[in-house]
């Protein structure tokens, strides 16, 4: 069937800012499903509020409107752009939701506007709980014994009829949001109170738990004429009851018989032919392990986080496919455009083994509860491919960066069988070492099987890689026992560890007896035919599949890895750009990455796709093969600078900013000198290794200071200490990991923060335009509210934050981007950090320019000047409009996690808001960040007493709005002496009514918490958590509560304008 007639115009709705539970999997399945619209020549126009994704970027769609993602505003935007139709199904829950409602009242209906890709009826009996049960019923598919209630007192008394524990699953909310498992009433009561705030409906499905059942996900496709094919079925390594994706997951499935595999097969296709859903769909089952008996769990009617793994392990793309089919192609029709040859009906083979590992952020949030449940926590993943489980589980651990490279990480090897078989019931991100460690004291499979229901495939499996440790221990290392650790991917540095060898004689003994990596294809269809964008794996023992005859220059681009918070979907914005600019430079572009969510490793992005670890070793098999005539590291991050220097050790030169000059900027003694050439300030500061040389200098230097280490992003480890037991804290914390490196620490200056992103070509330098943040120094730049173009700066001021990057690019003989922090303190410009390759920021700032930093600099590491480019240097002319960029936090899905904020970062996403006035970008960024107040009109301050006189207006001006305030007594005090009338209110432990009794009466909007720095009050921590968990607004910052009142007095919803970034001009 060719494309529907009537389809000339179609609205894309994505997926918002990164939250956990939300990744960039959305913004990866948007940007290829609006290139395979525009592909037909449909007009895309585009709404996300999410500044940093590529999505967003107006190649991607032909109106880009980075807008809160709010009925509203959709409305607004139906009637301004006057769409023939509406595809929701690649922007996740946010968008569906969204297309519920404008469903629902007839908007659609009365603008004449389609929902295409899926129907509101199909929507809503995927996912409204009571709906979906019905239908599972009367197609005879078992699900679990459920309930669907909307009220606690309707579950409690449903959960007595069939006994705990139970699921509690919220109706329309996505990775898991809200739910959980209850093993008592006061559990129960707790999370589905929760639940029901969270649901779109106000439904929750009270479910028996099947915890111990065996977790397996089927993804299919089908299209409008009823042809379905499963693209990929995947098993989580954890049974039931951790949520999918903080599981560890393989694809395809290892433990299944046949028979299991084909009864779940039709089970997913019947399932997707009654729903009657065109496009993609997630079918997820629980099986028992010892018999057939399996249940639904859910289905998602929509590409969701389990498409992108699927679409990445198989190569086949889902997205691409499923807006065509909301075209009206069948799959008979369209093309793969992996092979070329075939077609989309043609179900994917995979002749290798895919291993999904979830990136959890318990690194910033030290103090969080690590327990995994059926909410999810993990803000990223990693994918790796190899020819054998073991391999791929070992290839995986070390791409998520976080110090491991084996299952032996020595953290339990004081611990007695006994005690790890106690401890290996607590299901959280640690377990499958304690498995590993538990094997080594003896345990038998069965043990560690009945108390973790994890399949003896697997723990059979994980014994493998112990018994290869054992024996590299153990052992004289032949090349034998050599090639068989190399098989099941053992990286050389941890072979070096266990032999006594170095790695560098390791490695020469591998390749004295060929042992060397070999690279296979993701082809879709398992080498039957020849891929015409392939894309790559290595493991050894295998034949080379990979061409690398040389045709032209090659560049090695490196990818930023799984996203963190500190390292988000921004580097990959700039990888993708990059990859982009040089192929258009005529240079063949490699991509290395291991994130199965992002853009970067979409299969036609670079001509070569490598999907690797990150590591100096895993990158040098690539570079031996390929032999790159050069390599770009400044727009990875992190990850990609760590890499620097073994490039260079490999002989690969660094495009872009040297090596040394990169590490000038972190080598504190070599860039204060380069500081002192320039005349330029900076707060005072030492380096130092030991707890005792840190409270020497912070002595030496004045309280408060500033303790962090070098060489890290997003203010990893960084924190503000008052005293010298925070020194001590604050180190031991630090030297969790072995520091190559010195620890920083500066006189904290209580200033303006503002930031520049620039291009230099070593003599002249473009600054797209100077950011301002509204909250003061201390608090991380990515958690501030970052507004351009800054507004309290004054002319001289300015002129003097050009003059320092000038002179900063110059010393440092920058040959790309930089990026640099400054503080405005008493009319003195300081400054605070300069990174000489990409940040966060740029995205945002190309954007609301119109400047394309990323492709001025690929061009720029090339040799060629910014004047050759048409593009005048200095500071770039102001744009027309304002924009604000909003940091969104996901503090309610970390139990336990301490929410004030500080100089790390912990964000884990963004938003935009764009106006002709400040006061409206402002309104809107707040409005994109989820901030819709007021509700109630009654709030709590508890601010610390150096802050309590600025409280004062703030409060004045709550009261002005019509707000009722609550405040703790020293608040309270202090307000009323300046004349400020407020309701007293008594802390936790005092006696009823108390704060806590005020939040849990679910009548309160928002609380002001403003606590004392380095303070580690139990009462003011629990204020924190209990008002994120009971959905109420807790600001930590009197320079945010300025913010959001100045958006309240001046906002009008009805009149908000839409701007098309696309129309934005720079340079």
């Amino acid at each position: 069937m060719p494309k529907s007639k009537g389809i000339r115009k179609v609205l894309v709705i994505g997926s918002g800012p990164i939250v956990i539970g939300q990744a960039a999997e959305f913004d990866y399945a948007g940007t290829q499903a609006c290139r395979s619209l525009k592909e037909e020549g449909i007009e895309v126009v585009l709404i996300n509020s999410n500044p940093a994704t590529i999505m967003t970027d107006k190649e991607i769609a032909d109106k880009v409107y980075i807008e809160p993602l709010t009925t509203d505003v959709v409305k607004n935007l139906i009637r301004k752009e006057k769409p023939d139709s509406v595809l929701p199904t690649l922007g996740g829950q946010a968008a569906l939701n969204i297309a519920m409602e404008l469903e629902e009242s007839g908007f659609l209906a009365d603008q004449q506007v389609r929902l295409i890709g899926t129907t509101s009826q199909t929507i809503k009996r995927a996912e409204d709980r009571l709906a979906f049960k019905q239908t599972m019923e009367k197609i005879g598919e078992p699900i679990a014994a459920s309930e669907v209630v909307e009220t606690v007192e309707d579950a409690v008394a449903f959960t007595n009829t069939i006994g705990y524990p139970v699921v509690i699953r919220p109706a329309y909310t996505l990775g898991g949001s809200g739910g959980g498992i209850a093993d008592n009433e006061e559990e129960l009561r707790d999370i589905c109170a929760n639940g029901l705030r969270l649901s779109r409906v106000g439904q929750c499905l009270i479910e028996r738990c099947i915890a111990g059942w065996k977790e397996i996900e089927y993804e299919v496709m089908r299209d409008g004429s009823g042809n379905c094919i499963t693209v990929c079925n995947m098993e989580n390594l954890d049974p039931v009851g951790v949520h999918t994706g903080d599981s560890i997951v393989v694809a395809p499935s290892q433990t299944l018989s046949d028979k299991e595999y084909q009864m779940l097969r039709s089970s997913a296709l019947n399932i997707i032919t009654e729903l009657n859903i065109t496009g993609g769909c997630n079918v997820q089952f629980a099986l028992h392990p010892e018999s057939f008996e399996y249940c639904v769990i859910e289905v998602n009617p929509r590409v969701s986080r389990s498409s992108a793994l699927a679409s990445k392990a198989t190569g086949y793309p889902i997205a691409k496919v499923a807006a065509k089919i909301a075209l009206g192609y069948t799959l008979d029709e369209i093309p793969n455009a992996v092979t070329g040859k075939t077609f989309a009906s043609f179900e994917p083979a995979l002749d290798y083994c895919v291993v999904k590992i979830p990136r959890l952020p318990f690194d910033k949030f030290i103090k969080a509860k690590r327990t995994l449940t059926t909410q999810m926590k993990a803000t990223g993943e990693v994918m790796s491919i190899c020819t054998n489980f073991e391999g791929a589980l070992m290839k995986a651990l070390r791409s998520l960066e976080q110090h491991i490279d084996s299952l032996d990480i020595g953290r339990y090897t004081d611990r007695s069988k006994e005690e790890l078989l106690e401890r290996v019931e607590i299901v959280d991100d640690r377990r499958i070492f304690v498995i590993a460690e538990l094997i080594r004291k003896g345990a038998t499979y069965s043990e560690i099987h009945e108390i973790t229901k994890i399949d003896k495939w697997f723990i059979d499996k994980i014994a493998i890689l112990v018994e290869m440790e054992q024996r590299l221990k153990n052992e004289t290392l032949t090349a034998e026992l050599l090639s068989e650790a190399k098989r099941i991917e053992f990286p050389d540095r941890v072979i070096a560890e266990y032999t006594g060898m170095t790695e560098r004689e390791v490695r020469a003994m591998r390749i004295e007896h060929g042992i060397t990596a070999s690279f296979k294809m993701v082809d879709t269809c398992a080498a039957e035919f020849e891929a015409a964008t392939p894309y790559y794996y290595s493991c050894f023992g295998s034949q080379c599949e990979v061409d690398a005859t040389r045709t032209k220059k090659k560049v090695l681009v490196l990818g930023s890895g799984p996203i963190r918070i500190g390292q988000g979907i921004e580097f990959d914005f700039c990888s993708v750009h990059s990859a982009w600019s040089l192929e258009q430079s005529g240079f063949e572009t490699i991509i290395v990455n291991n994130n199965p969510e992002t853009v970067s490793t979409d299969f036609d992005v670079a001509n070569k796709l490598y999907f690797e670890p990150l590591t100096a070793e895993d990158v040098a098999n690539i570079v031996d093969l390929e032999q790159p005539d050069g390599a770009v590291v400044q727009f990875g991050g992190q990850t990609a600078i760590k890499l620097t220097e073994a490039l260079r050790d490999m002989g690969v030169p660094i495009f872009g900013t040297s090596a040394e000059n990169v590490d000038a900027a972190e080598d504190r003694e070599l860039f204060d000198a380069i500081l002192e050439e320039c005349g330029i300030p900076r707060p005072k500061g030492h380096t130092v290794y030991t707890a005792d040389e840190a409270i020497r200098a912070a002595n030496e230097l004045g309280y408060p200071v500033l303790v962090r280490p070098s060489y890290v992003l997003g203010g990893q480890g960084m924190q503000i200490a008052i005293n010298d037991d925070d020194i001590m804290e604050f180190m031991s914390i630090i030297n969790r990991h072995v520091q190559e490196h010195p620890i920083l620490v500066d006189k904290y200056l209580m200033g303006k923060e503002v930031e520049v992103d620039a291009v230099c070509d070593g003599e002249e330098i473009l600054i797209p335009g100077i950011m301002e943040h509204i909250e003061r120094a201390g608090i991380h730049s990515g958690d501030s509210i970052s507004v351009y173009p800054a507004q309290s700066i004054g002319p001289d001021t300015q002129d003097v934050i050009v003059d320092y990057t000038e002179k900063l690019a110059k010393s440092l003989h920058v040959i790309g981007l930089i990026n640099i922090q400054f503080i405005v303190y008493e009319e003195q410009v300081f400054v605070i950090e300069v990174n000489p390759r990409s940040s966060r920021t740029v995205p945002y700032i190309s954007k609301v320019t119109g400047i394309p930093i990323v492709k001025l600099a690929s061009q720029v590491i090339l040799g060629k000047k910014l004047r050759e480019l048409g593009v005048a240097s200095g500071l770039a002319k102001k744009a027309e409009h304002i924009a604000i960029k909003m940091p969104v936090f996901s503090f309610e899905k970390l139990r336990g996690a301490e929410i004030s904020l500080g100089p790390e970062m912990k964000s884990t996403g963004e938003c935009l808001g764009i106006a002709k006035t400040f006061n409206e970008a402002l309104s809107k960024a707040f409005l994109g960040a989820g901030i819709c107040l007021p509700k109630h009109k009654k709030m709590i301050m508890t601010v610390r007493r150096q802050e309590q006189k600025d409280a004062v207006s703030v409060a004045k001006r709550f009261l002005a709005l019509g707000y009722e305030i609550y405040a703790t007594r020293g608040t309270q005090k202090a307000l009323a002496e300046a004349g400020v009338e407020v309701i007293g209110v008594n802390k936790i432990e005092q006696e009823a009514p108390t704060l806590m009794d005020l939040l849990l009466g679910h009548e309160i909007d928002l609380v002001i918490d403003i606590p004392r720095q380095g303070e580690n009050s139990h009462d003011g921590f629990l204020i924190r958590r209990v008002s994120i968990e009971t959905g109420v607004t807790c600001l930590t910052s009197l320079d945010t509560a300025n913010a959001l009142l100045t958006s309240l007095e001046h906002t009008d919803p009805s009149r908000m304008s839409l701007i098309d970034i696309a129309e934005v001009k720079g340079c």
